[in-house]
């Protein structure tokens, strides 16, 4: 079971319901599992909004439980100062099946299923620095299930999988890289970026959590070529329903690419490679 709670990232309320259901319904796609049974989890400041703001929110979140063969049973509502709402998501996975975010080998491939940059187009869109079409395709991005990129990898030999969400591809890639005692070696032209998020950060935008994603990872990661400051913050670039990424033996990798292009999810793509452990769990952009 896990639970989610997130703060608008959009004025609109259905969109806000679709971005949370899809956030905490991640965490059991990214184990192989299948979401059962959802919970809403809400505060909400009912002296200020009307409850026609509140039916929106669950009315999102209610398509994206639906799409994802799951049901809403019920939740539990407070007083809050602002908005604020997630899910608690029970799933199922065989107790074989369950993938981890550790148990990644030497030699096997890394393949990532959507592009990060959500965190700073958001924060971003408060000055109005996005346009609308990159505003778009990043709701876009974050409102798709993984859904179907997990079904497509169970027809694989999966080592480990995580989904990147609020410490960003640096932070969860270590977080595989020390689970399965490995070096994660990710390629810096493969890694897809949603449009205009790095515009943003040369432009001097950046989130609150950066910092401190930064200071998570900075003591075991490097970069093989030197990059200017605010092109390594796309790296520690919080998500919000961001891409599975997944290990799988070498020989596998370009078919599970196919499978992923086949099933409509055209931008996953190999980013990477798990190196051997000398010692001390690293992160390598090159």
């Amino acid at each position: 079971m896990t639970a989610d709670i997130i703060t608008p990232p959009v004025d609109d309320p259905f969109l806000f319901g679709q971005i949370a259901a899809a956030n905490a319904l991640s965490d059991v796609f990214a184990m192989g599992g299948k979401p059962l049974v959802c919970l809403n989890l809400v505060g909400f400041p009912a002296d200020k909004l009307g409850p026609e703001i509140l039916h929106g929110i669950v009315a999102g979140a209610l398509d994206k439980v639906t799409e994802a063969g799951a049901v809403l049973a019920g939740g539990h509502t407070t007083e809050d100062e602002e908005p604020k709402f997630g899910l608690s998501v029970t799933g199922r996975v065989h107790p074989d099946r369950v993938w981890t975010n550790a148990g990644a080998q030497p030699g096997d491939a890394l393949v990532i299923t959507k592009p990060i940059g959500s965190g700073v187009l958001f924060n971003a869109n408060r000055k109005g620095w996005v346009s609308q079409g990159a505003l778009d395709a990043c709701i876009g991005w974050i409102i798709a299930l993984n859904k179907t990129a997990s079904e497509v990898m169970h027809g694989f030999e999966v080592h480990a999988a995580t989904d990147i969400t609020g410490f960003g591809l640096a932070g969860h890639g270590l977080e595989m890289a020390e689970g399965s005692k490995a070096t994660l070696h990710i390629d810096l032209d493969a890694v897809p970026l949603m449009d205009e998020a790095l515009a943003m950060y040369k432009r001097g935008m950046s989130t609150g959590v950066n910092a401190v994603n930064r200071q998570l990872v900075e003591a075991k990661w490097r970069f093989e070529r030197q990059l200017p400051f605010w092109h390594e913050e796309i790296f520690v670039d919080p998500q919000t329903s961001g891409p599975l990424l997944a290990a799988v033996p070498e020989a596998q990798a370009d078919a599970l690419v196919d499978a992923l292009h086949a099933a409509g999810i055209t931008i996953a793509c190999r980013v990477g490679r798990v190196e051997a452990y000398d010692g001390v769990s690293r992160l390598v952009f090159g």
